[in-house]
């Protein structure tokens, strides 16, 4: 049950920022992490794909009692991201605008509250703003278009300047503003679930069936003892996606030497799943949730208003299966033990910085901790089943304490997973709702 060597295969959210970024961040955590365990961890420069699709770096990691090796696969949708992000402004606002009404009107959005009323502001959040500050600018522009009148200037002309106005500060504060609101980059994210959902985005399926086959082509190759599908953010519905599909591509996929696993961490599933046009996804979800061969690990977090907390991605969408139903196993993470209390409240109220501490390395050592999860020995059905003995092994220097864990994660002649109840032992009771 000790890894040596892991693959990990990691599906980005809608985030422009890309590779480049993405690799400084790990690189940077995974020093932190180093530290934090007292272990030597280092990372080769990553190498492209011929096509571009997928970087991959090599991580080696050596504690005092264990070593390993993991592959890490990062697959890039940047490009597609960034293109939406040139669009202009005008087409952005009124597409989103127009999206957004029809998610109230047919309901969507009443799910979302019903849901979680947190996520369900954040995604409102975007056209409360865009509101404040497209009424700012009508009445600069009204004031300015009746000023010109009482100058004497005909009423088209002091209208149409008055409006001149109201259009340019709107672009103004969109565009100067973006940095401290992302407004922009929130409303090019509700038109890309809008469309992904409504199967809009044909270019995506197509990279999308391109990962499927290539987690096809590791599982058949790799010597790794696990392999960690995993999705960050919107990340989680996509890793789902090229799981679903490799799936069908390879019916026997996760039942050679290596371990299948889907982690996915801060998920928003129902921004494409309670779309009524999403019938595909929703019957993938329900796919995973059966597969024998594949256990799902999905890990929330109450602070985090950019995911779903305490919900069920399968029984929240109206999938209703029987007793066969084995994922995924919903794990509640608290940051708040995992950050030193000082650092914890300056950026407590920092959404997105909230959102990514679940691919950030922890400052204290814990049982939810992404780059062991990475770099560990233990794996991660076994960490999730067994977050005491998983944290032991890697933090006491008692060789007896050590070996004692060990025991409890492998205990002799077990030929059986863990059972489902026992899967994410510290979690708030809660937060595991089974269908």
């Amino acid at each position: 049950m000790r890894v040596q060597n892991r693959h990990i295969i990691y599906v980005q959210g809608y985030d422009p920022r890309g590779l480049a970024q993405y690799y400084r961040m790990f690189r940077t955590e995974l020093r932190k992490f180093g530290r934090l365990y007292g272990v030597n961890a280092t990372i080769s420069r990553p190498h492209s794909s011929s096509d571009g699709d997928i970087a991959s770096w090599l991580i080696e990691t050596k504690g005092e009692t264990w070593q390993t090796r993991t592959a890490y696969d990062f697959l890039r949708f940047e490009d597609f991201i960034q293109n939406d992000l040139t669009a202009p402004i005008w087409r952005i606002v009124l597409e989103a605008v127009w999206i957004y009404w029809r998610l109230m009107f047919r309901g969507t959005i009443a799910r979302f509250w019903r849901a979680n009323w947190r996520f369900a502001t954040f995604i409102t959040w975007p056209h409360i703003i865009l509101l404040l500050e497209a009424l700012g600018a009508a009445a600069v522009g009204f004031v300015f278009g009746k000023g010109l009148g009482a100058l004497g200037v005909p009423s088209p002309l002091s209208f149409t300047a008055g409006a001149a106005v109201f259009f340019a500060l709107l672009w103004g504060a969109l565009r100067y503003f973006e940095n401290q609101t992302y407004v922009l980059y929130l409303l090019c994210d509700t038109i890309w679930t809008w469309q992904y959902a409504h199967r809009g985005r044909p270019e995506w399926d197509r990279r999308i069936d391109r990962f499927a086959q290539y987690l096809t082509e590791v599982a058949r190759n790799s010597d790794a003892d696990e392999i960690v599908i995993v999705g960050h953010s919107s990340g989680s519905f996509l890793a789902a996606e090229i799981l679903a599909r490799a799936l069908k591509l390879d019916p026997a996929l996760g039942r050679g030497r290596a371990r299948l696993m889907l982690l996915t961490l801060g998920g928003n599933f129902p921004i494409v799943g309670f779309h009524k046009a999403a019938a595909d996804f929703r019957a993938h979800l329900a796919e995973l949730a059966v597969t024998p061969q594949v256990d799902w690990i999905d890990c929330q977090a109450r602070k985090d208003v950019m995911n779903f907390f305490l919900f069920d991605p399968i029984a929240a969408h109206g999938i209703k299966l029987s007793a066969e139903r084995r994922n995924p196993t919903i794990v509640s993470v608290r940051f708040r033990e995992i950050i030193k209390p000082d650092h914890y409240k300056l950026f407590r109220w920092q959404f997105f910085r909230v959102h990514f501490q679940f691919v950030m390395a922890n400052e204290r050592p814990h049982a939810y901790d992404f780059f062991m999860i990475v770099c560990g020995p233990v794996p991660l059905r076994e960490r999730m089943a067994h977050p005491e003995a998983a944290l032991a092994v890697v933090t006491t220097n008692d060789a007896k304490t050590r070996d004692s864990s060990w025991v409890v994660l492998d205990p002799p002649g077990a030929s059986e997973p863990p059972a489902a109840a026992d899967l994410g032992s510290y979690v708030e009771p809660t937060a595991r709702r089974r269908g």
